[in-house]
């Protein structure tokens, strides 16, 4: 899918030329997907650290999916937000942290009111280690969620390269930085309010 070639928020580049994996030395990527994803990609775009980001799909089979496929929930996507990140300002550990804190990673194929499988909660990571930390971060929220009364995290977590046939697809234009764009868009954030201890 064509996009811009920067992202219109953090001017950067939003596609590598070596993949979505390979942003040069120093960055690292990992692809989120936590409900809608426009305002996940907000969240994301204002942490410290990162690098660009860009929506899109994940996790599913149908090659080159568009939105209005995706929204059948009969691709197998999840709607995705890919974010690269400086390994000298941040950390997977602490995006992972505002991640989980910011939806609620224990519905399974919704958000709130959004429901379907594109709306799942998933963790597709570049490496299987980048895997492995995302599960550990995943533990560690577990008993605060438990304390609350929220059940299982069921955040789909694995490589990205585990994930359907393996691809981040870009979404349409339209969709990036969809609320710098449109600034009263739609915001669905299914958060718990629970918050990683101290």
């Amino acid at each position: 899918m064509p996009v811009a070639d920067r992202n219109i928020v953090l001017g950067t580049p939003m596609v590598s030329s070596n993949g979505i994996c390979d942003w040069g030395p120093g960055r690292r990527a990992v692809v989120l997907g936590g409900g809608c994803f426009w305002g996940v990609e907000e969240i994301c775009w204002q942490l410290p650290g990162i690098y660009t980001t860009a929506v899109g799909y994940a996790g599913g089979f149908t090659p080159n999916p568009t939105y209005e496929e995706v929204c059948t929930a009969r691709t197998g996507h999840t709607e995705a937000v890919l974010v690269v990140f400086d390994e000298n300002e941040t950390d997977l550990p602490t995006i992972l942290r505002v991640f989980f804190e910011t939806h609620d990673p224990t519905q399974e194929m919704r958000q709130g009111n959004d429901i379907g499988t594109q709306y799942r909660s998933a963790i597709y990571t570049c490496t299987a280690e980048d895997a492995q930390v995302a599960r550990e971060v995943a533990e560690r929220f577990q008993p605060a969620l438990t304390a609350a009364g929220y059940g299982p995290i069921t955040t789909e977590i694995a490589p990205l390269s585990d994930a359907g046939d393996g691809r981040f697809y870009y979404a349409e234009d339209y969709h990036q930085q969809y609320l710098a764009k449109n600034p009263n868009g739609y915001r669905c954030h299914a958060s718990t309010g629970v918050t990683f201890a101290s």
